[in-house]
């Protein structure tokens, strides 16, 4: 008998908080709803391996019709939502964030998408066909927003993207010297949020920078490092920028499952 591929599913317990968020709601053209629970552990097998849509095993069901029940959550917006939500409950402290970004390469057969290469998130820098990944983290290192840019984008534009939320605003936020703008410190103070950001060479300003507190910015490097963990993150393999956003904040989301879990 072949053996299965798959492998590290849902637990009883992580499938239980999606169900609170799907709904099998009958499709228009009156089909019987599909299994969920199945169609979900697809789509994580599918972030876990990195493989293309067609290798998804037999056993998940049809690939195609797997692929288009992501594409539609993920059109709708559904894992920004459930990301959200895990962020505004407020479970673990939030006091302290971190903003950080991280460029991942993208595989040759992602491009050719609608709309042009940069509409989709992709860009050239030093390591060649590249994207972007901008992450602002709690103080427990797990994922609070996410975004993605072409891969030369500046940190600034990253910054006001996952900042420009209605998110519970941290009392301390530590960046790298890439944020490093009078802008950006002051719009910090305006909201009330103390920045630990280092300086930049070029700074005439000198401002100072705690330095035992801006160690604990490793948390979001090791979010990163957990993230790319999933090959569908570490490599970027979809032509769509929604797709690929999908693809980090399901991954996101399995990690504050598991650290809700311990």
């Amino acid at each position: 008998m072949e053996a299965s591929l798959a492998r590290n599913l849902m637990s009883d317990e992580e499938w239980a908080f999606f169900e609170r968020f799907i709904l099998a709601v009958r499709a228009p053209n009156g089909r019987k709803p599909i299994n969920h629970r199945l169609v979900l552990d697809g789509v994580f097998w599918i972030a876990r391996t990195g493989a293309p849509w067609r290798d998804l095993p037999d056993e998940f069901g049809k690939w195609s019709s797997v692929y288009r029940q992501f594409r539609r959550w993920t059109l709708t917006g559904h894992w920004e939502k459930i990301l959200e939500t895990l962020t505004e409950s407020r479970i673990v402290p939030d006091a302290l964030q971190m903003v950080d970004s991280t460029v991942v390469r993208a595989h040759h057969q992602a491009a050719g998408g609608k709309r042009g290469t940069p509409r989709q998130g992709f860009g050239r820098s030093k390591g060649g066909f590249t994207t972007k990944i901008h992450l602002r983290v709690n103080a427990a290192g797990l994922p609070m927003r996410t975004d993605i840019t072409p891969g030369q984008t500046s940190d600034y534009l990253g910054f006001d993207r996952v900042m420009d939320d209605n998110l519970p605003e941290p009392v301390v936020l530590l960046a790298d010297k890439g944020c490093d703008a009078d802008r950006i410190r002051a719009e910090l103070q305006n909201r009330s949020i103390r920045p630990v950001i280092p300086m930049r060479k070029s700074r005439k300003r000198r401002v100072g920078l705690d330095w035992h507190l801006y160690r604990l910015r490793n948390l979001v490097e090791r979010c990163f490092n957990k993230l790319k963990n999933a090959r569908r993150v570490a490599t970027r393999y979809d032509k769509t920028a929604e797709s690929f956003l999908g693809f980090v904040d399901i991954t996101s989301i399995r990690l504050w499952i598991r650290h809700l879990s311990t």
